[in-house]
């Protein structure tokens, strides 16, 4: 496919709807929705967009305190062991809550509702609603149909269960995100097909599906209308996005980005999660041509061992993964990594886990994801013999994690006297005469400066280095209002 500008006509009619954001609020007569998110940045989209489809069908208002909300909403996730049970251990406060008020509504959304179903209900059942991560789009149609139920007799009523996998369609029936600051998030692609053998994502969110290129690009260019610079481009396999175009045409993830950083406005992009497979040359070279590209990456390995690779099913070998990350570094010698890992996982033996800790230390990330490994169940590994104590995995996570703190501070220290570019987000609750921004490698910088220039970039030479993630400096540049 060749690479064009991309200026559709679904461009000019997704800026010209303006949404109002949701805003907290005390008056008894406005219907109010709380929701708990668990998880990942996926379920932070997916709990943004349950706000946004309740406000616009029903008028619902977000609230903080879940004992002033008319509905409930839980998504969860099931990465975690024992997942299920924090859902029913917060259930079990939400019940406390229905007693007091029967007419309050409670729902059950993301992953371990895909996997447990009906089984909420069983064991729950002052649950009314019961949705997967690609059916919160029939949310509206749920309520109603639980509201109409409520004067029936008890024998008549039906089970709200929709944990199905129809394909894109929620996107279809998705109001406009609303705007919260000058980021956001944008779902590309659903599911997983992968099948590595730790993970529960395929059986929960289905088989990797991707939404059509116009789509994604209209909801970027209405974004960037109304005021977004930093674009989070989400999936569970984000770089292997494969969307359809208006030519019936493939789009790979590299010309996706592309396109999305022609897009006026857009002045930041970044993804997650990515898999080693999918980074692809033609994505590294994206990272060499296109300066909205952060100098950041979040690339998940899960342990730097051959042998737990295998057992793991992630289909690629730690030279592979080297090999990439060498050549993206030569393009961008400033890249900061970052990358998930799983210890302790069945058979990891001593000499796996001392070729994953000299991997970290070989290839210096940033920052990491990393736990102990959770059995999931329904997935190939959770049938796997395991040995080892769990006191061992909890040691060698604990030297994980802090060979990454101790390479994180350097990463900090080390930018003390560089010049960061900066997205001007808002002013600091401390001092009015104090702006706060992110720099590419996610570090909270600040300086004085003046409120109107928020939500633009600003070339800070560094100064002072408070924390780990935070450091002071003085403004050198301040770019154009793109707006």
């Amino acid at each position: 496919m060749t690479v064009q500008t991309f200026i559709p006509s679904a461009v000019k009619a997704a800026s010209e709807n303006t949404v109002t954001q949701p805003t907290h609020t005390s008056d008894v007569s406005i219907k109010k929705l709380y929701i708990e998110t668990q998880g990942c940045q996926m379920n932070e989209y997916d709990s943004h967009r349950m706000a946004d489809l309740l406000g616009d069908s029903h008028g619902y208002v977000l609230t903080d305190n879940p004992n002033d909300a008319d509905i409930l909403l839980m998504n969860t996730c099931s990465i975690r062991e024992k997942a299920q049970e924090k859902v029913f251990s917060g259930l079990g406060r939400w019940r406390k809550l229905k007693e007091q008020n029967p007419d309050l509504v409670i729902g059950v959304g993301g992953c371990v509702a895909s996997q447990e179903g009906d089984n909420i209900q069983k064991r729950a059942p002052y649950v009314d609603m019961v949705f997967g991560p690609q059916t919160l789009h029939r949310l509206p149609q749920m309520l109603d149909q639980h509201q109409a139920q409520i004067e029936k007799p008890k024998k008549e009523k039906i089970k709200l269960v929709d944990i199905s996998f129809p394909d894109i369609e929620k996107f279809d029936f998705l109001p406009e995100p609303r705007v919260e600051g000058f980021k956001a998030f944008v779902s590309i692609m659903e599911g997983c097909s992968k099948y590595c053998s730790f993970c529960v994502v395929p059986y929960t969110r289905g088989e990797e599906v991707s939404r059509p290129l116009d789509d994604v690009l209209a909801e970027i260019a209405g974004l960037a209308e109304k005021g977004v610079r930093e674009i989070s481009l989400l999936g569970q396999n984000v770089n292997g996005y494969r969307g359809e175009t208006f030519e019936d045409e493939i789009c790979t993830f590299p010309e996706l980005l592309r396109l999305v950083a022609e897009i006026p406005g857009i002045g930041r992009l970044r993804y997650t999660t990515s898999h080693p497979l999918e980074f692809s040359d033609d994505l590294i070279q994206c990272y060499r041509d296109l300066p909205q590209m952060v100098s950041h990456l979040h690339l998940p390995v899960q342990s730097g061992s051959n042998d737990v690779l295998q057992a793991m099913k992630r289909n690629h070998t730690i030279d592979v993964y080297i090999n990439k990350i060498a050549k993206l570094r030569k393009v961008r010698p400033d890249m900061h990594l970052s990358s998930d890992f799983i210890i302790g996982f069945p058979g990891e033996t001593d000499e796996h886990f001392a070729e994953t800790l000299q991997f970290i230390k070989d290839l210096d990330f940033d920052h990491s994801y990393s736990f102990v490994y959770s059995k999931r169940p329904g997935t190939p590994a959770s049938d796997l013999p395991d040995s080892t104590p769990d006191q061992v995995k909890k040691d060698r996570l604990a030297q994980v994690q802090e060979v990454i703190k101790q390479s994180s501070i350097h990463k900090t220290d080390a930018m003390l006297g560089k010049v960061e570019r900066v997205l001007i987000e808002k002013v600091s609750d401390k001092d009015p005469n104090v702006l706060v921004g992110t720099a590419d490698n996610t570090r909270l910088v600040t300086f004085i400066g003046d409120a109107t220039w928020i939500g633009r970039f600003a070339e800070i030479e560094i100064t002072e280095i408070k924390t780990l993630n935070l450091v002071y400096g003085e403004l050198l540049n301040l770019e154009p209002d793109v707006a």
